[in-house]
């Protein structure tokens, strides 16, 4: 398995007789997938607790709503540059998957164990802050955990490593 230097060294070499330009460092990659996850999450923890919350669901129905959307839009947005770069639908599956599970997981986690530890977040109604301000306080918590996983997988070439081959 190659050193993180090594692996950056190898990206550098092939991007630039491709492009032209240098590979972007290891953490402005690990910054870019961890804000990419970031909002993935955001718009479906958004959602997932604005339905729930709307339909007056209980903490577990809305939670398990809100990480699925989560997800849902993570993978999603993850497959945007892949459908553009025309690969199938049974290639993308495996590349979003490896691309985000473990990011998506590490931000859902902290955020609505956050979000359930703050007391009145999960009873509040979509008008009062406190609901938006735990839901934020959570993500803020959790981005440099998700964006330490995102860097040690990138180096070693998994991950976002992936998928950034088919930005443009």
């Amino acid at each position: 398995m190659p050193t993180e230097t090594e692996y950056m060294s190898e990206r550098i070499e092939r991007a630039e007789p491709e492009s032209g330009h240098a590979a972007p460092s290891l953490n402005t990659l690990a910054i870019s997938a961890t804000t990419h996850c970031l909002t993935g999450c955001v718009i479906g923890e958004v959602a997932g607790m604005a339905i729930g919350t709307a339909f007056g669901w209980g903490n577990l129905a809305t939670v398990a709503t809100a990480v699925g959307l989560a997800y849902l839009f993570g993978f999603g947005l993850t497959s945007l540059p892949l459908v553009r770069a025309g690969l199938s639908f049974g290639a993308i599956v495996p590349i979003a998957l490896a691309a985000d599970t473990v990011s998506i997981t590490i931000m859902e986690v902290i955020d609505n164990a956050f979000v359930l530890l703050v007391p009145g977040a999960m009873e509040a109604g979509l008008g009062d802050p406190l609901l938006w301000a735990a839901i934020a306080g959570g993500f803020v918590i959790a981005y440099p955990f998700a964006f330490l996983a995102n860097r040690y997988m990138i180096a070693r070439g998994k991950g976002h490593a992936v998928v950034h081959q088919y930005h443009h």
